[in-house]
């Protein structure tokens, strides 16, 4: 029978940037032992690389943001340079000094390479790291801890080619051994319990790296294989937008009549007028079909958006 136990590590104290994290851990956690997987959150982590800033959360996201992926008013979810998709790029206000923001860090797979080398050093024991953050789900309120950094661990492990307990042949099967210890282990440090370091032991053998591994990496879907990369509305968007612009960037916050014209794009020789929830499209007898397309993506603009509009077309004469 296998018994996994995730134990929080009490006494890491505040961290400030210059840290020696991998020192921190082994002075808390003496008796770390081969095979453990350490569990750090990706907090610390930022903290201890200077990562956070006072500057403004509009110019954070946008450093941080690669493209955006679906907006709600002020709700922004990005895909992240490292190509995770997380509301607001995983920037953090909480815990952390008032009035600052943290990001994600860099490169959380070499940090957790790093933090690997540095515990081996300093104790002599072989044992994987996972860095966590938390994450929102797309079908699912709540959030749950996932692995972004990884080393010394496989992240994911494949059950294709095997067969179930009724002979069934498994093709797609594979757990996110990484993302799951990392949700266990949020479970075990408290979300307010100030204990950002999880040892985790009794993980089996097979699923431990004799070298640092993919990393956590191996977990993010390439942006061809993502079948849920934007949105529904946001999807809506850049397949009609004029300029194609809303594909990286953010839709208006508020969504008027006015701002749909703005996304659609009017074409030169083209006139339009907003008036309430009416917008009239004009233009003279060699311009009508493009006037007509404008049209149409209002309509589906406003359909996406919920938005209630009116479009009509007048020929100019």
């Amino acid at each position: 029978m296998m018994s996994l136990t995730f134990t929080a590590v009490e006494g890491i104290g505040e961290i400030v940037p210059g840290d020696d994290l991998g020192r921190i851990i082994a002075s808390a956690a003496p008796d770390l032992a081969d095979g453990d997987v350490v569990v750090v959150t990706s907090k610390v982590v930022a903290k201890a690389a200077g990562l956070a800033t006072s500057g403004s959360r509009e110019d954070l996201l946008a450093e941080q943001t690669d493209r955006a992926v679906a907006t709600r008013g002020d709700t922004r979810i990005v895909r992240t340079h490292h190509g995770l998709t997380l509301a607001a790029a995983g920037i953090d206000a909480s815990n952390t000094s008032a009035g600052t923001l943290l990001p994600l860090p860099v490169d959380p797979d070499g940090d957790a390479r790093a933090i690997r080398a540095r515990l081996a050093e300093l104790t002599g024991r072989r044992v994987a790291v996972v860095v966590s953050d938390t994450a929102g789900r797309a079908w699912r309120h709540g959030q749950t801890d996932i692995a972004i950094g990884c080393a010394g661990l496989e992240p994911l492990e494949s059950f294709a080619g095997r067969t179930d307990p009724h002979g069934n042949r498994l093709v797609v099967t594979a757990p996110a051994v990484a993302d799951e210890i990392a949700g266990a282990a949020e479970l075990a440090s408290g979300k307010l319990g100030g204990r950002p370091v999880v040892v985790v032991r009794g993980v089996p053998a097979h699923l431990l790296t004799a070298g640092d591994g993919p990393g956590a990496t191996a977990l993010v879907r390439a942006e061809d294989d993502d079948l849920f990369g934007l949105g529904a509305r946001d999807a809506v968007v850049a397949a009609v937008a004029a300029d194609g612009a809303s594909v990286r960037g953010f839709t208006p916050t508020t969504i008027t009549p006015a701002a749909l014209v703005e996304l659609a794009g009017v074409p030169v020789g083209i006139g339009v007028d907003v008036d309430g929830d009416l917008v009239r499209v004009a233009a003279p007898t060699d311009h009508l079909v493009a006037a007509g397309a404008v049209q149409q993506r209002l309509l589906t603009l406003a359909t996406a958006h919920r938005v209630v509009v009116r479009v009509e077309v007048e020929h100019l004469t």
